[in-house]
């Protein structure tokens, strides 16, 4: 059986007047949703590039969104597994 499916993404970034930036991550697969988070910090002695705080937030919130996709997968495998039977768990032979 084939399967196919579409999930939505945004990410929002923000940037402060420190030099920090956020980054809030939403994918959406329909019926559920996840939120990842990143930031990035500006070193006060260091130039501030916003594209290299974009891509740094941006790549710590999929990290962490990816955390999560992997943390719910385990969930659903765990709760999917098949359970033993009655004979199974009494040590009996099959």
């Amino acid at each position: 059986m084939s399967h196919t499916g579409q999930w939505k993404v945004r990410l929002d970034l923000f940037e402060d007047d420190d030099g920090t930036t956020k980054a809030h991550l939403v994918l959406d697969t329909g019926t559920t949703a996840l939120t990842g988070h990143g930031t990035a910090h500006c070193h006060p002695a260091d130039t501030n590039v916003p594209e290299i705080g974009d891509e740094l937030a941006a790549g710590r919130a999929l990290v962490d969104l990816a955390h999560q996709l992997l943390e719910t997968a385990e969930r659903d495998v765990q709760a999917n597994a098949p359970r033993p039977s009655a004979r199974q768990t009494a040590g009996q032979p099959l």
